[in-house]
């Protein structure tokens, strides 16, 4: 005799939704990263010339 057991939580998000939105906030902070990356380079460029 086996017992099966489901825990469903009222609201909980799909896993697949999940990842698309851990994979949208992982890009759009790379992409953030980066132009204050350019930024910073941007301005000690400027500085030392």
């Amino acid at each position: 005799m086996a017992t099966l057991i489901t825990i469903t939580r009222k609201g909980a998000l799909p896993g697949w939704l999940w990842f698309v939105l851990l994979w949208c906030g992982g890009v759009a902070g790379a992409v953030s990263l980066g132009e204050v990356f350019r930024v910073f380079m941007n301005l000690t460029l400027f500085a030392v010339k």
